[in-house]
């Protein structure tokens, strides 16, 4: 399962004084999805020991969303990760199919009671790659 989704329908708590989905929400549904992707992914014991922490978000908001409109979020890590990060693709379509937002999202992994920064490994990082473990060889 290297691509993930999931619909997300906005609720009037989503949207902002123009009206539509605030910028702050994206952000939290990119997260969202992120979060359900690893989760889907990982093993308990992963989950347990384990932590990802954003240290980028780059997005770009190509279309508006109203309150009961549906988009469906998508996610995808195209390259293998570099040391203790990866960037994780995402884009939000909306029921005809167009790009509403799309971002670039940069994510480390952590060790959850040190704290501390670890090396991704290989065969953990090949889970989330389109191409599997022959991807993690490259």
């Amino acid at each position: 399962m290297p691509r993930f989704s999931r619909s997300i329908t906005a609720t009037p708590d989503d949207i902002d004084i123009l009206g539509h989905v605030n910028n702050a929400v994206w952000v939290s549904w990119i997260q969202d999805i992120a979060v359900a992707h690893w989760e889907a992914l990982a093993t308990k014991d992963e989950q347990e020991s384990l932590v990802w922490v954003v240290t980028r978000h780059e997005i770009d908001y190509r279309g508006n969303v109203r309150a009961g409109e549906t988009v469906t979020g998508e996610t995808w890590v195209p390259e293998p990760p570099r040391g203790a990060r990866f960037n994780r693709h995402v884009r939000f379509l909306g029921g005809d199919g167009r790009v509403r937002v799309e971002a670039v999202t940069t994510w480390a992994l952590l060790d959850r009671a040190s704290g501390r920064l670890l090396r991704v490994p290989a065969a953990l990082g090949a889970r989330f790659l389109e191409g599997g473990a022959d991807e993690a060889s490259r």
